[in-house]
């Protein structure tokens, strides 16, 4: 019997589970409310903890699910996503102003790269290359193969190199 608790293992989870839901919504007020219902939900299933397998990965799953449906709400209420937020510009690349001002619009332009990909592929590409979680992790929070994780981040990573090289070509 495992001994699970909300303040030890569900709540430290809400950091990554943040970044998951922005992953999905793109809107930092969105992400906080599929954040918010999904600790809620996580909550009130306490009586069944003690059945799941992994607390990260069911957190994770809801996180997704929750972030999902709000999309799918948006979507059928025709709401705009154009108000895309993001998170701070990494500052550690160079001490050279002209460097790291190169360096964030290229951080920029991936995450706007990344933003136009299928949820999946997007979802994968995250979860692994942000958030360093395993394929196995991932394919338990996406309840898919750790085949499909693999094809899904090397198409994802394909397609953005390929229109990143595209823009560098061609200008923005």
């Amino acid at each position: 019997m495992k001994n699970i608790s909300f303040r030890t293992d569900v709540l430290p989870l809400k950091n990554e589970l943040f970044r998951l839901a922005l992953s999905i919504t793109l809107n930092r007020a969105d992400a906080e409310d599929v954040v918010q219902e999904t600790m809620l939900r996580v909550w009130n299933r306490r009586e069944q903890w003690d059945a799941i397998e992994s607390i990260e990965a069911y957190c994770m799953t809801t996180c997704r699910n929750v972030a999902l449906d709000r999309q799918k709400r948006m979507e059928n209420q025709n709401a705009s996503l154009e108000d895309v937020e993001c998170e701070a510009p990494d500052h550690s690349y160079s001490a050279n102003p002209e460097e790291q001002a190169v360096q964030r619009d290229r951080v920029d332009r991936v995450r706007r790269l990344m933003a136009l990909l299928p949820e999946k592929q997007r979802t994968c590409m995250q979860l692994r290359d942000i958030e360093g979680k395993s394929y196995k992790e991932i394919a338990a929070v996406l309840d898919i193969t750790e085949q499909q994780v693999k094809v899904n981040i090397f198409r994802a990573r394909q397609t953005i190199k390929q229109k990143y090289l595209e823009q560098e070509k061609y200008g923005l």
